[in-house]
């Protein structure tokens, strides 16, 4: 099975409609990224997305990390600064969609939104 993960920072405290706008943005982002023959069997199968906290940016950017080095294709995430916070503050990361254990390694700790 294939899915996506998203992982919000915590510590920005995003009201709701900023946190679904920006994992959108990590979603969409992440997802033209990937091979797209990847794409089409996610799509097949459902297209199952997890969104997780992550607790501030420092905790992002080790997950991103991991993320590459496994070559699981990610996009990170940083706002416009229009909204709510300050213009080049990174939000969250969108992960594959990739192969379920592969992520779950990577990210099985986290807690759900």
């Amino acid at each position: 099975m294939l899915k996506q993960v998203i992982l919000v920072r915590k510590d920005l405290k995003l009201p709701k409609g900023k946190m679904a706008a920006q994992c959108a943005h990590a979603s969409v982002s992440a997802v033209l990224k990937s091979d797209q023959k990847m794409v089409q069997k996610w799509k097949s199968e459902g297209m199952a997305k997890i969104v997780l906290y992550v607790e501030n940016e420092k905790e992002l950017l080790k997950f991103e990390k991991e993320a590459r080095k496994a070559r699981i294709k990610c996009a990170l995430i940083t706002d416009a600064g229009r909204t709510t916070v300050a213009p080049g503050t990174v939000t969250c990361l969108g992960i594959g969609p990739d192969d379920e254990e592969e992520i779950d390694a990577i990210t099985g700790d986290l807690k759900l939104i």
